[in-house]
This record gives structure tokens, C-alpha cells and sequence, in this order.
């Protein structure tokens, strides 16, 4: 029982440096990045599926498209209002978000995710 004030002094140096992370970082978190939306984009007023679930959910969707293009032969996609699209990364999502740098990859570099989508998919499918 002798050695209680190094013990403690101990346990407080440990959960301080394990800590040290949390607090040192707490409110520095950035803003979310705002995107621009292309001319066809703003046009169409609509994507594939509400924007929130496309926020959220694009990269599952886009799982979901290219197993039914590339294994069952599926290409159309029928939405929840009923209106029918492409299934295409290239030729269907950048119709209207054909700027990947002000679009993508905004997005992509604030969540700090590297798709894979680009190693198949050209970035601006009909030479723009």
C-alpha cells in the first residue's frame, strides 16, 4: 500500500496519453465538402434515387448494378417513382456528374475512401 501515489500518479499518465487523441482533436472536425453540380445535373432535378439515400448508399447501388450487368445480364433499372435508368456508371451517373474533381472526388478525399470504380471506368466517358 505504500506505492498507492505511484500507482495513481500512473494510471493518470496512462489514461491521459491514451486520451491524448480524443480531446487533442475534439471540434477540428472539417465541414463536409460542397458539391458542384453539373448543368445536366441541375436540369434533371432528380437522380437515380433521392438524394439522401444517394449520399449515403451510391456505392452499394452501385455493387448492386454491377452484379445484375455483369451476372445476370440485367441493364435496367427501375426506380422508386417508377422511372426506368441505365445501369452504367460510365454512361448513366456521369451524364450529370461528368466533373469527378468537383464532384467524386471532393467526397471521396473527405471520407478519405479510394473506390476502385476508376480502375475500370474512364473519367469522362464521352471525351468531354
Amino acid at each position: 500500500m505504500k506505492d498507492k501515489k505511484k500507482i495513481l500518479a500512473g494510471l493518470v499518465v496512462f489514461i491521459a496519453v491514451i486520451t491524448f487523441p480524443f480531446w487533442f482533436n475534439m471540434g477540428k472536425a472539417a465541414p463536409a465538402p460542397e458539391l458542384e453540380l453539373t448543368a445536366e445535373a441541375k436540369a434533371a432535378k432528380s437522380c437515380v434515387m433521392p438524394t439522401e439515400y444517394m449520399k449515403v448508399e451510391h456505392m452499394q447501388l452501385l455493387d448492386v448494378w454491377r452484379h445484375n450487368v455483369v451476372r445476370r445480364g440485367e441493364r435496367m433499372f427501375v426506380n422508386t417513382d417508377g422511372k426506368l435508368f441505365n445501369m452504367s456508371l460510365s454512361n448513366t451517373c456521369l451524364d450529370c456528374h461528368s466533373n469527378k474533381e468537383k464532384f467524386c472526388d471532393r467526397c471521396h478525399d473527405y471520407a478519405s475512401v479510394r473506390p476502385y470504380c476508376w480502375d475500370c471506368h474512364i473519367d469522362s466517358p464521352k471525351g468531354e
